[in-house]
């Protein structure tokens, strides 16, 4: 493939605004922190239920959007101190009953195979939502139970170096293909060094963030390479049986959020249980 300079660039701006605005956010207070991600698995949930409608499938939009946006304020403000509790019952019971009415929504609509469409609505929230509710509980996962956003960004550090490691390695050494029919360009062995290589970003990443021992960190890159590939693969599945390139296209030249965010859909709540069992035995 030619270079394309204009390509390049496009691609470049586009990954350093994402990068500063990626970390900004996290970094800076709960509140930016879950602005964030309210915006990014909304906006994911959206791309989801897109790519469902070119499986024939035709989700409950709306009322799946409300109950996860529902859902993940009832999560917001369960962290936000005892002075939100009653108001992070509310938003619970609203989105308990939400999620009734998609069920009679549902019942009585006029269209086929309403299970699909069921199954879709609800699958969406599960892909592109909750694992970003594990993220806002793992920023409370310490002894303070105070939000620190380490343990989050130590975690897309490594994803970050995972993917890198990947392309470098398969890119120089790559032979045996992983999984051809879903990704022609993943083999064996890049993902096997980048999961060496990734492992060996744990001490780095310890020493900014020590809180969390060296095993541990060294267990999460583990974590992050063998779940990381899989979000990738499943993602990859995922357009492929939908016969689209990209999730979509907010971000110019790097497609959309799923596309952005696929390894640490998978990562996250594995992370999450990780650090519970961990660090809150």
């Amino acid at each position: 493939m030619a270079f394309n300079l204009q390509t390049f660039i496009t691609r470049t701006i586009t990954a350093a605004v994402f990068v500063v605005v990626l970390l900004t956010c996290i970094c800076w207070n709960f509140y930016s922190f879950s602005a964030l991600f309210f915006i990014v698995s909304i906006w994911g949930l959206h791309e989801f239920y897109q790519i469902s409608l070119k499986l024939k499938a035709k989700p409950l939009v709306f009322s799946g959007t409300l109950l996860a946006a529902f859902a993940y304020i009832h999560v917001y403000l369960s962290l936000s101190g005892q002075e939100f509790a009653k108001w992070s019952d509310v938003f619970l019971y609203v989105a308990i009953f939400i999620g009734s009415l998609v069920f009679i929504q549902a019942l009585f609509q006029n269209k086929e195979n309403p299970i699909q469409n069921l199954a879709f609505t609800f699958f969406g929230i599960v892909y592109a939502v909750l694992p970003f509710l594990m993220l806002l509980k793992t920023t409370f996962l310490n002894s303070q139970h105070e939000f620190s956003f380490h343990a989050v960004l130590g975690m897309i550090m490594l994803i970050w170096a995972n993917d890198a490691s990947a392309y470098i390695v398969g890119s120089f050494i790559g032979k045996h293909k992983m999984y051809e029919r879903i990704s022609p360009g993943k083999t064996w062995e890049g993902t096997i060094g980048a999961a060496i290589l990734t492992m060996g970003c744990a001490a780095p990443i310890h020493n900014w963030f020590p809180e969390i021992s060296l095993i541990q960190w060294a267990s999460i890159a583990l974590i992050v390479s063998v779940f990381g590939t899989i979000g990738d693969l499943i993602e990859s599945m995922l357009k492929r049986q939908a016969g689209i390139k990209d999730s979509g296209k907010i971000m110019p030249g790097h497609g959309g959020i799923l596309d952005r965010f696929d390894s640490l859909i998978f990562v996250a709540p594995i992370v999450y249980a990780f650090l519970s069992l961990i660090l809150n035995p």
